[in-house]
């Protein structure tokens, strides 16, 4: 989990599987020793560094400072975010190393009393009480992906928000670089596509805005993307996501 319990996000870290591989080649347990080995691997140092998502940045700039959890927050490039602009967030992952990372790089942007980190799994895991703001960035738990999504919606306090940004399902076509969310490391660029996300961790926005019922949810973003991140030596990757964000009503 980092992001990804299986659960960036990047999580809870999105497949780190290998690039190039096709859906088969990439399937995985996303239990805890899948991601302990992720974050203990070469790609570590790249997601130890990510940035916040574009996505976050634009979908919840504009919103008041108030409680909200990360779920799957790896090395915690967005939950650090949140924290530098006045919320008090929890960010939950089940690797150990990426919430190391987190509490590091917390401490270094001045936040460190605006954060806490859990190292949980998210499958099984309940809050204490709601947040205003869930957000999840890539995350893969070890449980069917549309109803991970289910549980972290259900961690919304009433006039809460919900933010999902997870890998896009394709019919493999196009591919998607997939480390957690957590291995975007630059501006966007030329690139190229890296592989394809396992069926088991992708959906598209119709699936997810489907289990959000229209009595209880009010869904202000449901969008599928394409978009390029280039690495600090300048090569590019393409990123397919699939974005949900949606007020609960009550």
């Amino acid at each position: 989990m980092t992001r990804g319990l299986a659960a960036r996000t990047d999580g809870i870290t999105a497949d780190a599987g290998p690039p190039g591989g096709g859906r088969d080649a990439t399937e995985h347990a996303f239990d805890q020793g899948y991601w302990d080995q992720v974050w203990a691997g070469d790609r570590a140092a790249a997601m130890g560094g990510a940035r916040p998502s574009p996505h976050l940045v634009r979908e919840v700039g504009d919103l008041p400072p108030r409680s909200a959890l990360d779920a799957g927050c790896g090395s915690g490039a967005e939950a650090i975010w949140l924290a530098e602009r006045g919320w008090t967030v929890t960010g939950a992952d089940i690797a150990a190393a990426a919430l190391d990372r987190a509490a590091e790089r917390a401490a270094a942007a001045g936040v460190a009393g605006r954060t806490r980190w859990l190292q949980v799994d998210l499958s099984t895991w309940e809050p204490d009480e709601p947040y205003d703001l869930v957000t999840t960035h890539y995350a893969h738990p070890a449980m069917p992906q549309l109803d991970f999504y289910d549980r972290i919606a259900g961690w919304v306090r009433p006039s809460g928000t919900l933010l999902v940004v997870g890998h896009r399902r394709h019919d493999g076509a196009e591919g998607h670089e997939h480390d957690h969310g957590h291995d975007r490391s630059g501006s966007d660029g030329g690139g190229h596509d890296a592989g394809s996300p396992p069926a088991s961790a992708s959906a598209t926005a119709a699936e997810i805005a489907a289990r959000l019922e229209p009595a209880q949810w009010r869904i202000l973003t449901s969008e599928e993307s394409r978009r390029t991140v280039s690495d600090q030596d300048g090569h590019g990757t393409i990123l397919q996501d699939v974005v949900i964000r949606a007020t609960r009503l009550g």
